[in-house]
């Protein structure tokens, strides 16, 4: 026994697409793609809700991924400074 078919984040995005352009009905669609015409209706309701946050939020979630990035790059710097300011104190040892 299969089972449920398990379809990818593009797979529902393309349906969705699809879906929202209105060039072909719901049962078209879904006979295209081997779907239920619930699912495309489904994908294109879910598309339409959740597209204003995608925008909205945007520039946020690149702001915070920028931010991580800088506290990483800053981490680093000071443990390379931590390790330089090693090897220096030893090398002075040496001579």
């Amino acid at each position: 026994m299969g089972g449920r078919k398990q379809y990818d984040n593009r797979f529902k995005a393309q349906v969705a697409i699809e879906a929202i352009k209105n060039e072909r009905t719901m049962a078209q669609i879904a006979s295209d793609y081997e779907v239920h015409p619930n699912q495309v209706r489904q994908r294109k309701r879910q598309i339409l809700e959740e597209s204003p946050q995608l925008f909205a939020n945007g520039h946020t979630q690149s702001t915070s991924d920028n931010d991580r990035l800088i506290a990483e790059l800053y981490r680093q710097i000071g443990q390379l400074k931590v390790e330089l300011d090693w090897l220096q104190k030893k090398t002075r040892l040496l001579h």
